[in-house]
């Protein structure tokens, strides 16, 4: 059986609604991040790079959410959730890179600016420009990358639990989701999916 780690409010949503739309056969293990599970070493032996999410698979452990939603969608075809055709599962990874490498580290600089740097002004620095940049990267999501319905046009996939759980931070970047009205159509459909509530009536318990 699979089983995903995760931790409230962390990027591994996406990779947990993807399990549950895929009907994956799986179990999770939540990790408190305040007490620190994340640094445990019984942790750190499945992820060493103490993030979530880590998936447990039957060939060995997957890390970095663009590589599990990926191999979801690969290893559950029935579900139809990424493209076949070459060209398009490329652009599908591309969106979610764009996710993992631009637009989550522009949201990481808020609470977790120490990261970065330990000079508790340059920090204040990073966090007060994260409203900015997450402006920034949403506006060329809803202009250029969002082909609709969903992210990559008439078929649901990987990509829309990925922007679905980025989108919900938001508000806490003090951000308002209605200035990307495709966007905010997105996150209020997916928030409907039977898969989706499921997966946040285990997040929200």
């Amino acid at each position: 059986m699979l089983k995903l780690f995760w931790a409230p409010g962390t990027c591994a949503l996406a990779s947990h609604i993807a399990l549950e739309e895929a009907g994956a056969n799986y179990e999770t293990a939540r990790l408190d991040f305040s007490k620190g599970d994340q640094r445990n070493p019984e942790y750190l032996k499945v992820n060493p790079k103490g993030r979530v999410p880590a998936l447990i698979t039957d060939r060995g452990i997957i890390t970095e959410t663009p590589a599990i939603l990926a191999w979801i969608a690969q290893t559950h075809p029935q579900a139809k959730l990424a493209p076949t055709d070459p060209f398009d599962f490329a652009n599908a990874q591309a969106f979610n890179s764009y996710l993992c490498s631009t637009v989550h580290p522009a949201h990481a600089h808020r609470p977790r600016a120490s990261r970065w740097s330990d000079d508790p002004a340059a920090q204040e620095t990073m966090k007060a420009k994260v409203p900015q940049n997450m402006s920034d990267c949403f506006t060329l999501i809803e202009n250029d990358f969002f082909n609709g319905p969903w992210v990559m046009g008439a078929a649901y996939s990987v990509c829309d639990p990925y922007l679905y759980t980025i989108s919900g931070w938001l508000e806490a970047d003090g951000v308002d989701i209605a200035k990307f009205p495709k966007v905010h159509d997105h996150f209020k459909r997916m928030q409907a999916r039977p898969a989706v509530q499921a997966v946040l009536a285990v997040h929200h318990g």
